[in-house]
């Protein structure tokens, strides 16, 4: 997997927040981060186009637009760094939680898939920022990912109440 690919934000239930900010370096960050970013933007892109209500569609556009827009930097800064991101347990758990939360939400319709996506976009960027400041931003080295990760967090953050918003609209399951 290349950092080209992608990076920021996706960690879609994988148990992140559980990573010891110990013995964790750049490049394995780098793949943490590269994966999450992906599995939100793939979670985002199904939302796009099965989701039932329109604010709901919005949200996921957003989160695919802006996600998308992180790798920009990220492409920059790790072609600057020569970076190349190292698999680990945490990214392989985030690559297969995301595609099972794609999975099954392929198989929802309407108003469930809308409720079970907004509820798992809550609790997955409430686990991004716990990852973000419990083991990313304490264990990069260096201070360019350092402070690529800790300028996305107040989108994370933002992107938190908005699903808040949304989940309370529509009633948490």
């Amino acid at each position: 997997m290349k950092f080209s690919t992608v990076v920021m934000a996706g960690l879609l239930m994988a148990p992140i927040a559980g990573v010891s900010a110990q013995g964790i370096n750049d490049a394995q960050i780098a793949s943490i981060v590269v994966t999450a970013n992906q599995v939100d933007i793939d979670a985002g892109k199904l939302a796009t186009t099965q989701a039932s209500n329109p604010e709901v569609k919005k949200f996921a556009q957003l989160m695919v637009t802006d996600h998308t827009g992180v790798n920009k930097q990220a492409v920059d800064l790790a072609t600057k760094l020569g970076v190349k991101p190292e698999s680990n347990p945490t990214s392989e758990l985030l690559k297969k939680g995301g595609e099972d939360n794609v999975a099954k939400l392929k198989a929802m319709k309407g108003k469930a898939f809308d409720k079970a996506y907004v509820d798992h976009e809550v609790d997955y960027h409430q686990q991004v920022l716990d990852a973000i400041d419990k083991t990313l931003i304490p264990s990069a080295k260096n201070a360019e990912l350092k402070g690529l990760i800790e300028k996305v967090r107040p989108a994370i953050a933002a992107h938190l109440e908005h699903a808040k918003h949304l989940q309370m609209k529509m009633g948490k399951s």
